[in-house]
């Protein structure tokens, strides 16, 4: 009897290892693996209220918009997915304008293109390699090249990156990202650490999952940063990123806001 507990214990304590292992070992998301589902991921005008908060400035609150416009199309006979920003504040040479093409299949980045204030750079994206397109008169970066040991993703896109997650308790996902012209791509680690439920501007309830990653910034400060992703329509829907004392934070905006690009266009 004592034989035949021990080895039911064995076997009930290797089979919990054997779980938290699984869910310790993080996805690895690259393009190449198709481990993103990408039908998640909704076409339409998304925008964002953001502020920050800095502890030495306790009487000051930075506001900005961003605007996201994401929409299905073809590129050459292709299926692609375009994404449009805009970033609205106070402050006209904060403005930043972004453009951005990706593969319908996978989300393999194609094009990139920004332009903040008077400076313009555009890129040319392969899985083996990043160039700066030189059909662009302005471009800034157009003899940039970086060679790609894997395929990675566009940074300036993980909102729409964290949507085609396949989220979970317990998951945790190793994406390759690239902020195009800056540095090399690298793994960034986001793990599922928990769900929460919110109470939206109508009082209705949305359960989130919440995705959070963190580390030390250039200058050496511990940062974290917090998603919130609704389990029902894989949205987006807050974000709070802490930066040592200070705080940034991004909330969606209820889709009765007016469409700030079409009212400046008028």
């Amino acid at each position: 009897m004592l034989k035949t507990y021990s080895l039911l214990t064995f076997l009930f304590l290797s089979a919990g290892a054997l779980e938290a292992r699984s869910q310790s070992v993080p996805d690895t998301i690259i393009p190449s693996n198709h481990k993103l589902n990408v039908s998640a991921l909704k076409p339409g005008l998304k925008q964002y209220l953001v502020y920050a908060q800095s502890a030495a400035k306790n009487k000051v609150l930075n506001l900005s918009v961003w605007v996201r416009d994401v929409k299905a199309g073809t590129h050459n006979g292709e299926a692609v997915i375009t994404t449009t920003q805009h970033w609205y504040s106070n402050d006209t040479a904060a403005y930043r304008s972004v453009y951005s093409v990706n593969r319908g299949s996978d989300f393999m980045p194609i094009y990139h293109t920004e332009t903040i204030g008077n400076h313009t750079r555009a890129y040319n994206w392969a899985p083996t390699r990043v160039t700066g397109a030189d059909t662009l008169a302005a471009n800034e970066s157009k003899t940039f090249k970086l060679d790609l040991q894997k395929p990675c993703f566009n940074w300036n896109l993980d909102i729409e990156t964290f949507e085609q997650l396949q989220l979970a308790s317990g998951k945790s996902f190793a994406i390759n990202f690239y902020d195009a012209g800056h540095g090399e791509p690298k793994y960034t680690l986001y793990k599922v650490v928990g769900s929460e439920v919110l109470t939206m501007l109508d009082n209705t309830k949305i359960d989130c999952w919440k995705l959070e990653t963190g580390g030390k910034a250039p200058n050496g400060m511990d940062y974290t940063q917090t998603f919130w992703l609704s389990k029902k329509g894989h949205e987006f829907v807050k974000e709070e990123d802490k930066f040592g004392p200070n705080m940034r934070v991004k909330i969606k905006l209820p889709l009765t806001t007016p469409n700030i690009v079409a009212n400046f266009n008028r």
